[in-house]
Formats: C-alpha cells, structure tokens, sequence
C-alpha cells in the first residue's frame, strides 16, 4: 500500500544582497496587566537572587485547545528574563526534560513531578498556571512560582488581560490512516527577494534529493507519497494588500509541476513578513486533522523574523495547535539568526533552527555511475507515448523541465532527477496515467480494450490491436528494465559519495541539508523509518 507524504517547507529569502539587520520590532504585544502580573511574581522572589525559573505553558482549567497556553508562556518567559535577578532555564532543555517525563508542558503536575523537574533541570522553581476565559476579550491569568523542593507556592498573582489569541475549535481526529494512507504534509514558502538567488537556485537544484530521501522512508511497511506546496512571499511584484504573498501551488502530488514552477520563480525586492506568510499557510492549506500525520513548514530568510503586523508568536502557536513543525532556516551566521528571533520561532513549535550558506553553489560530488545514469534516464523518455490532445503537451512539458534541470546543474542533479523518475511514487503515476498509455497500463488506471485509437499518435493508429499489444508490451518491458537499472546504480552512487563526504570538511550547509535532517528527527516521531 502507498503512504501519503505530504510536507510543508517555507523558504523566507531577504529583500536586498548586503542589507543591514533591522532592529527586532516588539513581538510579545503583553500587556500592562501582564507586565504588572510578572513584577509582583518577581517581587515575591527577591529575597532569592538567582533563583532558576522554569515556565510552563499555562493551560486552560477547561481543557480546550488554543495558542494561548504557548503565547502566554513565551511572553511570561520574555518579560522574567528582562529582571537580570533571575535565571529563566533555556526552552530547549525544559523540552527535553519534559520529553523524558513524558510530560505536555502545561502546568498540571504533582508535588512529585515538580520536585523530578527541578532535579532534571536544575531549576530552583517553576512558573506554572491556568487560564480562564471570563467574557468575550478576556481571559484571566492565574500565575504562581512552586519551590521544586518542597513543593510549596512562594508567591503567586493574578491578572485579566486582552485575548489576543485564537482557540482551536475543530476537532483532531485520530486513528493511524489517511484515506488508508499514512500523511506527511510539506509546504514550501519561498520569499523571492532580491538577495536570494542562491537559495532559489539550491531549491530549484536540490528538490530531487529531498524528495529521494522521503521517497526511501517507510511506514509500515510501503513507501509514502509525497505532497507539496509552494508559496512566494516577499516580491514587490505581488500584491502589497496580501503581504506580498502569493500561493503557487496548493498541495498537490505531482512533483514535476512543483519544480516548474520553482523554475519560473523570479527575484524582485520586497517585504518579508514572517508571520503572515506562516499564518496563511496553516489557515490556508488543507492540512490533515490526522494525530499520526507529519506535518512540516520550513522557513529560510536572512531578515528579522519580527517584521510585518502579524506577531510571529501567534502565527507558530496556530501551527502548534495543528500538530505543525515549524523549522527555521536562517542564511547567514548563527548568532545573527538567534538574535533576530528565528530561533525562538522555531522553538515555538518544536522546531529545528539551522542556519545555512544560501550563497554557497551546490555541492557537486561527481560519481563513476552519473555518465550511465544519464543515458538510462533519456533512454527512459522514449517509453512514454502521449494519449490525447493533452499527452503532447504535458510530454512537451516534462521534456521542457529536463532541459532546465540539465541547464542548471550538474551530473548529479541529473542522477537525482532519473532516481526519482525511477521509483516515483504512486501519485505520480495518478498523474501520469492521465496522459500517457504506458503508465496507465502499467498502473492500471486503463484496460487495454478502453485505448481509443484516435486518441493515439498518428504512427501507433495504422496498427491492428496484436500489434498495439505487442508494442506497449515492448516499452512495459523496457521501462521495467531501465528503471530497475537505474535503481540499482543509485544505491552504488549513494554508497560512493557517503564515502566521499566522509573525507570531506568544511563544506557548507546548504538548504538540503537542513530540510533533510529535520525530516529525519521529527518524521521519525509519526512513525517513519529511514534507511540511514
């Protein structure tokens, strides 16, 4: 049975080669009341200087599902961290913590566990509480710091402030199945910006080996199918009333279309506004309600993560709410990333930050078996034969696109496009089929008896049926045999350069990268397997 992957990668890519570093705008939007609530917890802390803080999310006593339990954890980490007479421990290791536990982040914990927190963490204390709506506007924040010791509340405080938050209100369903189909869900969000050619260009040359090594995972068994969709952000070209944000494409499996248009991408200055672009990728593609689904979004820029109207805060803890890794790629040194929040995006979510050369060309190990992968993958475009008025134009189509991946790299983009080709999952044959006999035989998507010959080329119309037969039967054994080939010398061309990048040091971190250790950390958690 195939599987459904389905994967969700934002590329943010900055406005001008060389700009400076804007200055973070304010993002956490606390308010007096809240500002008010965090000095009295302080206070009531003061006669322990370099106490250590761990916040957990404030979850609500009803139980519902919404952004608020993280952005009101993230703005009370925010403003404790501003009094330099407290310690606030680093998000990552309370997640780590809380995983071993087998603990949410909320704070709903016992005496026991509190004291298991402060030992783990090292944390003299947790900041912990509940949330409850009082009327429409409005929630009130019940706040208290517990000694992880003795489990008793040194101080606590309470506030009603403005909701600035949205509530989850459809329901996640679960179970293991998509329409019988395990889910990973990708989207890509590419700001085309005038600095980020080279990225474009990673993207545009390093799209077949991402899509490889979700191809080779496994889930029960069968290999997944793949979806994607692509949004361009941060043009001047596009419409400033949407934020200079424009979807390409909604998800969609066939993998040829989302290379064209990364092709037909085309740099021009702009706004990048983070936020917005994430929030109207989670309020606008059709994500899986699924518990088990993977669900992705990767964001590479090299601007403040801060920028636009739409605090980013919100815009991740929507996309935590629906099971969403947001993953930050930021292009350029690490410290700039961290300072200009793209870590703290990512952290929002569980994410992964990487920060990347999006300048460096991509790396190109050439391999005994490129040359024969090369041949192999033109002799397998002579075993399609175009079904229809639209089976020459998508052949047109197809040929047009391996004319500007040869254009654009190397031989070993050319070895990663005909390994696809090669083991392709179902959904592409879906697509395929649509225009072309022999994948539609082939998949079965149609009985030899239902082939209309007016529907063939001119050649193929002149002959009886045993012909015919014997003519599909031909390229079915052909392209059986060229693919079979060409899967056989990419396992040889992969064992060869993980040899060679052994050897290697120094080289670059580039965007496949990136997206292909993060896939493997986090698919892994929705039950995937990776051959490495």
């Amino acid at each position: 049975m195939n599987q459904v992957l389905t994967l969700t990668l934002l590329f943010l890519f900055p406005i001008q080669s060389g700009a400076q570093i804007a200055a973070p705008k304010a993002q956490t939007q606390a308010s007096e009341e809240l500002k008010t609530l965090t000095k009295q917890l302080g206070d009531g802390v003061n006669d322990k200087p370099g106490i250590k803080l761990a916040v957990l999310e404030f979850a609500y006593t009803s139980g519902k599902v919404s952004d608020g339990p993280v952005i009101v954890q993230e703005r009370l980490t925010t403003l404790l961290a501003q009094n330099k007479k407290l310690t606030i421990i680093e998000r990552n290791l309370l997640k780590k913590v809380l995983g071993e536990l087998n603990l949410q982040a909320s704070g709903a914990i016992d005496e026991e566990t509190t004291r298991k927190l402060g030992k783990l963490l090292g944390a003299d204390a947790v900041v912990t509480g509940t949330l409850n709506d009082t009327k429409d506007g409005e929630t009130e924040v019940n706040a208290r710091v517990v000694d992880t010791e003795t489990g008793k509340i040194l101080t606590a405080a309470g506030a009603s402030v403005r909701k600035t938050w949205q509530d989850t209100t459809a329901v996640t369903q679960t179970g293991k199945n998509y329409d019988g189909k395990p889910l990973v869900q990708l989207a890509i969000l590419l700001d085309t910006s005038n600095s980020m050619d080279g990225l474009i260009n990673q993207a545009r040359n390093q799209v077949w080996k991402i899509v490889n090594e979700l191809n080779a995972s496994e889930k029960s068994g069968s290999a997944p199918v793949i979806e994607v969709a692509v949004y361009e952000y941060g043009n001047s070209g596009l419409a400033a009333e949407k934020g200079w944000i424009r979807q390409v494409l909604p998800f969609t499996r066939n993998l040829d279309k989302v290379a064209e248009e990364l092709f037909s991408l085309k740099t021009n200055g702009g706004e990048e506004y983070c936020g917005q672009v994430i929030k109207d990728a989670v309020q606008e593609l059709a994500w899986s309600k699924k518990d088990d689904a993977y669900k992705a979004i990767f964001i590479a820029g090299n601007e403040p993560f801060t920028q636009g109207a739409t605090d980013f805060q919100q815009a991740v803890a929507l996309a935590k709410a629906k099971g969403i890794f947001v993953n930050t790629i930021f292009c350029g040194r690490r410290q700039e990333g961290m300072a200009t929040q793209w870590l703290a995006a990512a952290q929002l979510s569980e994410g992964e930050y990487t920060n990347i050369d999006q300048s460096a060309p991509v790396a190109a190990i050439s391999a005994p078996q490129d040359d024969q992968i090369a041949l192999l993958s033109s002799k397998l475009n002579t075993t399609y034969i175009a079904y229809g008025s639209k089976g020459k134009a998508e052949l047109n189509r197809k040929e047009a696109l391996e004319s500007n991946v040869a254009a654009s790299g190397g031989a070993g983009i050319l070895s990663e496009r005909a390994a696809f080709k090669a083991s392709a999952p179902a959904a592409m044959a879906d697509y395929e089929s649509s225009w072309d006999i022999i994948t539609a035989v082939e998949s079965g998507a149609m009985k030899r008896s239902e082939i209309k010959k007016e529907q063939l080329p001119e050649e193929l119309r002149k002959m009886d049926k045993a012909q015919l037969d014997k003519h599909i039967d031909s390229k079915l054994a052909e392209r059986k045999k060229i693919k079979s080939d060409i899967i056989r010398l990419q396992e040889q061309r992969k064992s060869y350069i993980a040899k060679q990048e052994k050897t290697r040091s120094g080289a670059p971190v580039t965007l496949d990268k990136a997206i292909i250790d993060a896939v493997h950390k986090q698919a892994v958690t929705k039950g995937y397997k990776f051959s490495r």
